[in-house]
């Protein structure tokens, strides 16, 4: 009777032992997960929201697990963390895991984003005002694959990241603008309205981030969803990512950039001549005192045959 009891009960342990390890957030390996009325619950990193793990996790929960330090388990520090010239920043969310119009630093330095959280505006102090999240609408993807003998064909490359982008990142094929291929590299447009997005909608933003992540081998997904383009059987091995961001609103930078930039130019031009000058100076000297001593050589030959 007691032998069976210890049986029963080894197998009551194991089996509660499998249910807490198949308690787990497929889409974000970023999250710590429990069950809670045996139901699978599991919040993000940093902000402790609830996700739904059964479609992609919104980009700003997303970066604000990665520079949030890790609860439960130990992560590896991402690499290659940035989508623009800023990186990685620690945002600030709304509710529903979208981004806040305004971004801060600690050293209170802030900034206005788009609906991508990339910065829009030149940085400011905390007076900064951001009227709304202005919308980003078209993604433009560019990617480059190492080279190869023979190309891949346009609508072979079409077809296999359509499938890709619509079946790992469940972005519904209307979003998927265009896909072209001039070997060897390949542009992605992915345009979406927000009257054209419905609540059961991914974004792109997110759909783009977490492809440039899963190319750059830092995946949201978990460990066992392993990412890969193939091209009929073939691999299609990508080595750079470019990722443009285009919004409802022109973006409201300032000329600052254009002038550092302007400056930057100038001075460069500026050294070149002064090395120019000073080459030519030097050149010159260098020829007018070798013809100088080859004339009071020749001279001195004159007067030596004019004694003789």
């Amino acid at each position: 009777m007691e032998a069976t009891f210890r049986i029963v009960l080894l197998l009551m342990v194991v089996a509660a032992s499998a249910e807490e390890d198949s308690c787990s957030c497929a889409t974000n390996k970023r999250t710590y997960c429990a069950m809670q009325q045996n139901n699978c619950v599991c919040k993000s990193l940093g902000s402790n929201q609830k996700v739904n793990c059964s479609t992609l996790t919104s980009k700003c929960l997303l970066m604000k697990a990665e520079v949030s330090a890790p609860i439960g388990k130990a992560f590896p520090t991402p690499e290659t963390g940035f989508l623009d010239n800023d990186g990685l920043y620690d945002p600030v969310c709304e509710n529903d895991g979208i981004f806040k119009a305004r971004q801060c630093n600690r050293t209170d330095t802030c900034w206005c984003v788009n609906s991508a959280g990339v910065r829009r505006t030149d940085k400011g102090d905390k007076n900064i005002q951001c009227k709304e999240l202005v919308r980003t609408n078209w993604i433009f993807i560019e990617l480059k694959h190492k080279e190869r003998k023979t190309p891949f064909s346009q609508a072979e490359v079409a077809s296999s990241l359509q499938d890709l982008i619509h079946d790992r990142y469940k972005l519904p094929l209307s979003f998927i603008s265009s896909i072209e291929y001039d070997h060897p590299f390949i542009k992605i447009d992915l345009k979406q309205n927000a009257s054209q997005k419905s609540n059961g909608d991914v974004d792109i933003a997110d759909v783009a981030y977490y492809f440039e992540k899963d190319i750059k081998l830092d995946s949201p997904f978990a460990s066992d969803n392993k990412f890969n383009i193939t091209v009929k059987g073939e691999l299609l091995d990508i080595e750079k990512v470019l990722i443009y961001y285009v919004d409802e609103i022109p973006p409201e930078f300032s000329m600052q950039f254009l002038k550092i930039g302007a400056i930057a130019v100038a001075v460069v031009v500026l050294v070149a001549i002064l090395i120019g000058i000073i080459v030519f100076v030097f050149m010159r000297k260098w020829r007018t005192g070798k013809y100088e001593k080859v004339e009071i050589k020749e001279m001195g030959e004159m007067q030596i045959n004019q004694v003789s």
